[in-house]
């Protein structure tokens, strides 16, 4: 039976331990969070001394705008584009190169990695000049095969498939890596029992490895939503500016737009709790249908 004093004890030294991390954590997590939603409810210009106490104004204004409901679903295109190219396309990759490939693996595997150590604003700038429909690699191609290809700066609809692939030009060989370590974990023993009865590779990945990596897929899926609001705020800025007429931007882009671009401080803090809020809806979404399945060895 553990005495009370020694109890309080080992609680004093367990917060001894956790309060330097837990400092900084509320410094620079906590108080930001409290003062963007304290600033909500507020119309301040980033310069002015005064601000002025407007309540809930903004967020009315906010869903009164026809640009919230256009960056919304911006984000929604960059959050499927991202999942479908960074998720699924490198579960596959990681499977096929596990099982399909015998020789020389790592020369594949820091191939795929390789662009992760670029910056993404360098990635960004360098896709800009291939993709150039004037003066770029792929116009004059084009120009020479007798095609015409679109300014993908100013064409809505194709601006995020393109930006979603600059920004999966960054993330997916880090996606890969880690999809490929969990896969790595499968237990051997069933896959080669079910390629001995003949199991077809497919249906291995979809029943076997799928279930049994689940634990460092669903990782993997949350960061790539994560990336689906926040990772791509780079290409943006570099390429479109959110344009064109908000065709490319996304709820970060547009908090980060309204606050230091129109220096409207409260529209940008409102912009920023709903995000805040998609995100603690999308992480109890997954929690609620999604991590209740997960395959945990241990």
């Amino acid at each position: 039976m553990i005495s009370k004093k020694t109890k309080s004890k080992t609680t004093s030294m367990a917060i001894s331990f956790i309060l330097p991390s837990l400092l900084p954590f509320c410094i620079f997590m906590f108080y930001p969070l409290l003062r963007t939603v304290y600033l909500s409810f507020f119309d301040w210009n980033l310069v002015s001394p005064n601000k002025k106490f407007i309540g809930f104004t903004n967020y009315v204004n906010l869903f009164k705008d026809p640009i919230t409901f256009k960056v919304l679903i911006n984000t929604l295109l960059y959050i499927v584009i991202l999942v479908i190219i960074n998720f699924i396309i490198p579960y596959v990759v990681s499977y096929i190169l596990h099982m399909k490939i015998s020789r020389k693996k790592d020369i594949f595997k820091s191939a795929i990695f390789l662009p992760s150590v670029i910056s993404l604003v360098v990635g960004s700038i360098l896709y800009l000049w291939l993709l150039n429909p004037v003066s770029g690699p792929l116009g004059i191609i084009s120009k020479m095969l007798g095609i015409q290809i679109p300014i993908w700066t100013k064409t809505d609809g194709l601006v995020i498939v393109v930006l979603s692939l600059i920004t999966s030009w960054k993330v997916f060989g880090y996606n890969f890596i880690i999809l490929y370590a969990g896969i790595m974990g499968v237990d051997m023993n069933v896959i080669e029992a079910a390629i001995v009865d003949n199991v077809p590779g497919w249906k291995i990945f979809i029943d076997i490895v799928l279930p049994m990596s689940s634990a460092t897929g669903i990782y993997v899926f949350i960061t790539t939503i994560v990336q689906g609001l926040q990772y791509v705020f780079t290409p943006i800025k570099v390429v479109t500016q959110g344009g064109p007429n908000y065709a490319s931007s996304n709820l970060t882009y547009q908090s980060y737009h309204e606050g230091f671009t129109l220096y409207r401080v409260g529209m940008s803090s409102a912009f920023s709790v709903l995000t805040l809020i998609i995100f603690g809806a999308l992480l109890y979404l997954e929690y609620r249908y999604v991590e209740m399945s997960v395959y945990y060895e241990n």
